[in-house]
């Protein structure tokens, strides 16, 4: 294992202004088989959460820094795909392979093929990855807590002891979590939550059995009921995506609505992380109030399911859409 470096810096300025870092513990290689003229066509990518929110980022025009490990073939080759891409990746080099997946959606939905697991990182790996993302979070606006497919590559107690350390430095902390990695992460205190009402859900915060025949339909006033309970908890705000039904966003106290148009559905995977991405990046450029980032954040969200890349889109059409984003404050 070497040293974390940084393995590529296009602008040569880590201090730039308005840098988001993202800890993306450790990425995936997607390999996605489309429809194509010639019987199929593959199309090979580094993703995973972290990945897909720093593409995010990066598409609506702020500086991001990547701080991920990478490992066997799989690793070297997500790795190369990101420096391709353009990001300014810190690199940690880890002795397992990273996870790996290949999908077909040559009829339009996605099936499975082969997805593997991701090891846990080393002690020293982890190490590495921590000290790196500390290091990288003192030149940032904005830092980005993300998570990994598996759930042993790390230790849900890293994101109580990152949030903590994270709050030493002038930084924004996000985080889009669910379940242990939450609970942990609120402890050590955050200014942002993001996640999902099906997490909530998951998480048993809605007070529905998530089997029950209408879990789906959760009242909203429960999801309300529990944004009050994540800023009890450890949380500055809390933003909360559903589906076709737009954002609830807890801020300052006062619960908003940020509905987007409908659009076509290509592919819904990616919306939710498009959102969290679009926020982050909203804040560390122009420091505006969290009500204009959820709105840019909606559109995003709204946007990349009209597309088949996740974390993709195109920076004039995100904001044009935020424009029709309605935000207004929840009664009650």
């Amino acid at each position: 294992m070497t040293a974390p470096g940084r393995a590529h810096s296009p602008s040569g300025d880590e201090d730039a202004p308005g840098r988001v870092v993202v800890f993306a513990p450790a990425p995936l290689l997607t390999i996605t088989i489309e429809a194509g003229r010639f019987g199929g066509e593959v199309h090979v990518h580094a993703g995973g959460q972290g990945v897909w929110q720093a593409r995010m980022v990066a598409a609506l025009g702020a500086p991001v820094t990547i701080c991920a490990t990478f490992g066997g073939e799989t690793g070297r080759v997500a790795k190369a795909l990101l420096l391709d891409e353009g990001f300014d990746v810190v690199a940690i080099d880890r002795a397992d392979h990273a996870a790996a997946y290949v999908h077909d959606r040559r009829d339009g939905e996605r099936s499975p093929v082969v997805e593997t697991d991701d090891p846990p990182l080393s002690r020293h790996e982890l190490d590495e990855l921590y000290a790196a993302t500390l290091r990288e979070a003192m030149g940032a606006a904005v830092v980005l807590l993300s998570g990994p497919a598996g759930d042993e590559v790390l230790p849900a107690d890293t994101y109580r002891r990152l949030a903590a350390d994270l709050g030493a430095f002038d930084c924004l902390v996000m985080v889009d979590l669910a379940g242990e990695r939450l609970d942990h992460a609120l402890q050590g205190g955050v200014d942002i939550v993001k996640v999902s009402h099906e997490e909530l859900l998951d998480d048993g915060r809605l007070g529905v059995d998530a089997g029950h025949a209408d879990a789906g339909r959760a009242d909203e006033s429960a999801i309300v009921e529990a944004m009050h309970r994540l800023r009890s908890e450890g949380a500055g705000a809390v933003i909360v995506s559903r589906e076709s039904e737009g954002v609830l966003a807890l801020i300052d106290g006062t619960v908003v609505r940020a509905t987007a148009p409908d659009m076509e559905v290509v592919d819904t995977k990616g919306a939710g992380d498009s959102l969290t991405a679009a926020i982050a990046a909203t804040l560390a450029r122009e420091g505006v109030d969290l009500r204009r980032a959820v709105a840019v954040g909606a559109a995003a969200g709204a946007l990349n399911v009209t597309r088949h890349g996740l974390g993709t889109g195109d920076e004039g059409a995100i904001l044009a859409l935020a424009e029709h984003v309605v935000v207004t404050d929840r009664e009650g």
